[in-house]
């Protein structure tokens, strides 16, 4: 069977999407996790939007060896000198390129000639081959570009040297069939197509963004540009896990490939998640929470006799345990050692004795712990590591006759101890409030959003706070079975992103 490039763009496309920030470390982090997950292509950052951009592209291209290491750029010689800069050190770097193409950019954003776009495009493609042999070239908002146009860009750019032309669905405006007509027509109308890659970058707009991208393999495309969860810019962008797994469950159908190791989705799923402080719907496909549930009593009939009935994936194909082992106050370590690696963690011994200690406080607290559990206190273990700032001890006085009262007690980075207390309009508030005095960053609270991990009166609950800063928004997540404290966790965890933030910054 043929294979499909899985190029995959979450600390691109995905990182745009509003309020997703992601630090150098979280970057790299995801990155590790796209190199098992088996992902060909990583495009890492736009290099010349930021330092920060240009750092985690630099680092992710030096430590990351197995897939492509790619850097994106506007068709400008600075962008693309910036790109080599970045990628450079990669085993196998590339640089993508993209200038607008349709009359819609090309008039009221550019004010630019076709001919001029032309020759840019030309000029820029055969700038990135002086640094590397592996270049790709999108003409935006392609879907909305006379075809015949998108014909002579390709043509010109593979001419330059270009190995992979992408055609770019950037609005999300494409209808399967209509996408899959610009893609066969591109085999049939560019001459020297046979030199490159054809490759599709499609969004959700409409809800159509796998849609058309299966439509695309289907036509001759054999490379798919996808985030982790869907996320990105707007509606987002074609999920990973969704067309990987629309190829493998359907083989008769595509006779396709990719080299995806699936039973790494779930983990990366929720590595993404984590990070981004973008919860994944319960009916999401793949990954949802729902995705292997089933409630209807004729459904569960079926798939206790026989899964297949209505269960087209085995979940384990894409790493969720099909047990349910429960864990409580009693297991041991190997237990638990075990249990993490099931559901696809590999800790330091480290983070391992960490994530172990606060295991066995949570089973103090609930009777049965479960996966869901489990994976949520170790996420908020993995996510403290570089805390400024840690929270030692919150208690809160509230009611409805009582004046809502919280007194924390942090320590500082020199290893002092600041303790104070606020009143709020709730118990939350108030506990915000006294972190506020205590560190003294000034920032808004834009969001604020509680979720219950498990089923049952113990549950864990998760908490996402947003927090935003002179422009910038910071994600923070915590989780307990203690809401208040869970929102406190939370809380410090953005306000450490914040300082840490800062700190980069200024240092370099």
């Amino acid at each position: 069977m043929e294979q499909v490039i899985i190029f995959d763009t979450t600390l691109r496309d995905g990182e745009q999407a509003a309020g997703g920030m992601l630090n150098i470390q979280e970057k790299l982090e995801i990155a590790k996790q796209l190199e098992k997950l088996g992902v060909d292509v990583i495009e890492a950052g736009f290099p010349i939007a930021s330092k920060a951009d240009f750092e985690a592209v630099r680092v992710i291209a030096k430590e990351v060896r197995t897939p492509t290491i790619c850097g994106l750029a506007r068709a400008h010689p600075d962008d693309i000198d910036r790109a080599w800069e970045a990628v450079k050190d990669a085993e196998h770097p590339r640089i993508h390129v993209f200038l607008s193409a349709s009359d819609i950019h090309r008039v009221y954003q550019l004010k630019k000639s076709r001919e001029e776009i032309l020759q840019t495009s030309r000029d820029m493609a055969a700038r990135a081959k002086k640094y590397v042999d592996d270049v790709e070239f999108s003409p935006m908002d392609a879907s909305r570009t006379e075809p015949e146009y998108i014909y002579q860009i390709l043509e010109a750019v593979i001419d330059a040297g270009a190995t992979t032309v992408n055609i770019p669905d950037t609005v999300g405006y494409a209808i399967p069939e209509e996408f899959g007509g610009l893609i066969e027509g591109i085999f049939k109308n560019v001459p020297n197509i046979s030199r490159a890659i054809v490759s599709v970058h499609c969004h959700n707009d409409l809800g159509l963004a796998v849609a058309n991208s299966l439509e695309s393999v289907k036509r001759g495309a054999r490379q798919v540009e996808c985030t982790i969860n869907g996320i990105g810019e707007r509606a987002g962008n074609a999920s990973l896990e969704e067309l990987v797994m629309a190829i493998r469950t359907r083989k008769d159908f595509f006779d396709l490939t990719t080299n995806i190791d699936t039973r790494q989705i779930y983990r990366t799923s929720r590595l993404v998640s984590e990070l981004t402080g973008f919860t994944v719907q319960p009916n999401k496909a793949i990954v949802g929470a729902n995705a292997f549930r089933h409630e209807s009593g004729i459904h569960q009939d079926g798939v206790i006799k026989m899964p297949i009935t209505y269960e087209i994936m085995d979940p384990r194909t894409v790493g969720i345990p099909a047990s349910s082992l429960v864990l409580g106050k009693l297991s041991g370590r190997h237990a638990f050692k075990e249990r993490l690696t099931e559901l696809g963690y590999s800790l330091s011994e480290e983070d391992f004795n960490r994530a172990f200690a606060t295991f066995k406080e949570l089973a103090d607290k609930k009777k049965e712990i479960t996966d869901k559990d489990i994976e949520s206190l170790i996420a908020q273990e993995l996510r403290t590591v570089s805390e400024v700032y840690h929270l030692d001890r919150i208690q809160v006085t509230c009611g409805d006759r009582g004046i809502p009262t919280a007194s924390v007690r942090l320590i500082a980075p020199d290893g002092q101890v600041l303790a104070d207390a606020a009143l709020g309009t709730g118990p939350v508030d108030a506990v915000c409030k006294t972190i506020n005095k205590l560190v003294g960053v000034p920032n808004v609270l834009t969001e604020f959003t509680v979720k219950s991990v498990t089923e049952g009166i113990d549950a864990i609950g998760e908490v996402l706070i947003r927090i935003e800063s002179e422009g910038i928004t910071y994600t923070g997540r915590g989780a307990d079975t203690d809401i208040i404290v869970a929102s406190a966790k939370a809380y410090m965890n953005a306000l450490n992103r914040l300082l840490a933030t800062r700190k980069a910054a200024s240092s370099s």
